[in-house]
């Protein structure tokens, strides 16, 4: 577990104020131990700090569920997402910079989560089943060329994800380094190794412009010559009668090209980490490769790479005994439900065998991630072909988180490793 005394010298105040750092999150033991603290002492916790608006901190797994559960009591909107008051001034004057499913409510939400759902339905995901296992067998082979070590997060689980949704838009292999450096801005915007500027607000809005600008081409090109890819979906998308709206469109083209690379690349990252750090459990997966289906989600638990998301109380709401005022704010706080002592026996030890396995790591309900399934089956398809080969692995060097208080993971994981 984390260390026991920086959990016992840990005020209450330190424990939720730990939350508004990047800091934190680059440190698995210091955010474990104030997590920890507020389960055990203080579940609906109320934060204050003159850099932000108030809000609960929600570290229960039941509680988490609960908001999750009741989207007609807690919106997404307006705050989806931690940021300071100078972000929340920004955004409630001029608006979303861009709009996607995360900032939207029913009716809206359903709405435009219908517009690519059946791009997710498990019988057209089906059809990239050899496509995955072509680029999960190119990841081993560069890793079996790189001699024995490698940064795997940075040569492998950052690459291997973002060809799968270059492939899944529609976009060339070339704009590879493109979108990897935009998506890295964007997510490690407060990060010394990423962000774009030393005011972290202009960069994102730096970052989001040229987002825009890429993706304002490729709408052009698939209303001229649209192709069965998902970008022609967004590009030509309807919403009731009328085309998709511009800043929509974007949120569309952004959360897939951003969300649906960075947090599969977090969760494998994370998790042959953990598999080096628990020998005995990796021994287990390669004796029994069948492991692999809850090997997985038993990573993605781990790691939860989306840290949190916001909710808004639209009435007054009673969570363990607190009652949440109408328009009060709320974080739910996923990678402290996904080691809640309630739900999880022995949460901090590391099983692939784990089931049944309750993470929260897609959040629930209305919001449950749209690209759950394809994340579970690109990490089956790395992993299935990884597995087999690796016959040792250690690490070559520190472990590198990154620093963000939403998604987060590992941005270097130096490996030492054997292979056949």
């Amino acid at each position: 577990m984390t260390d026991s005394a920086t959990y016992a010298d840990l005020t209450l105040e330190q424990a939720g104020q730990a939350f508004l750092s990047g800091d934190t999150f680059t440190n698995e033991a210091l955010f474990h131990a104030a997590a920890t603290k507020l389960r055990h002492e203080s579940p609906v916790h109320w934060v204050e700090h003159p850099d932000f608006n108030p809000f609960y901190i929600i570290t229960k797994h039941a509680d988490v569920l609960d908001i999750e559960l009741h989207p007609n009591e807690f919106l997404n909107a307006p705050r989806a997402i931690l940021g300071n008051k100078e972000a929340d001034a920004m955004r409630a004057m001029q608006g979303h910079l861009v709009k996607s499913l995360v900032q939207m409510d029913d009716p809206e939400h359903r709405h435009h989560r219908n517009l690519t759902a059946d791009w997710f339905l498990p019988k057209n995901l089906a059809k990239l089943d050899l496509r995955l296992a072509q680029l999960a067998e190119r990841a081993v082979q560069q890793m079996l060329a790189a001699g024995g070590t490698c940064d795997f997060a940075n040569d492998i689980a950052m690459e291997y994800p973002l060809y799968v949704i270059l492939a899944i838009l529609g976009l060339p292999e070339s704009d590879y380094p493109r979108m990897l450096k935009l998506t890295q801005e964007l997510f490690g915007a407060d990060d010394d190794d990423f962000k774009r500027d030393d005011d972290v607000l202009a960069g994102i809005i730096q970052t989001v412009a040229d987002f825009v600008a890429y993706f304002d081409g490729i709408t052009a090109d698939r209303r001229a010559n649209p192709t069965d890819d998902l970008a022609s979906v967004i590009a030509n998308g309807v919403v009731d009668g009328q085309p998709i709206g511009h800043k929509e469109q974007l949120g569309y083209y952004i959360i897939t090209a951003t969300a649906g690379h960075d947090t599969t690349s977090n969760s494998m990252s994370g998790g042959l980490k953990a598999l080096i750090e628990n020998p005995q459990q990796l021994a287990r997966l390669k004796a029994d490769p069948s492991l692999i289906a809850t090997a997985v989600d038993e990573m993605i638990r781990w790691t939860s790479p989306v840290k949190h998301f916001m909710r808004t109380a639209t009435v007054d709401y009673e969570v363990r005994g607190t009652t949440i005022k109408a328009g009060q704010d709320v974080l739910l706080s996923y990678w402290s439900a996904n080691r809640d002592e309630d739900v999880f026996p022995d949460p901090f030890a590391f099983d692939v065998g784990r089931t049944p396995n309750k993470h929260l790591a897609f959040g629930f309900g209305v919001h449950f991630c749209l690209g759950a399934m394809l994340a579970r089956m690109e990490m089956k398809s790395l992993f299935n072909a990884l597995i087999p080969r690796l016959q040792h692995a250690e690490l070559a060097g520190p472990a590198e988180l990154s620093r963000s208080t939403f998604v987060s993971g590992f941005k270097r994981l130096p490996i030492r490793y054997e292979m056949t």
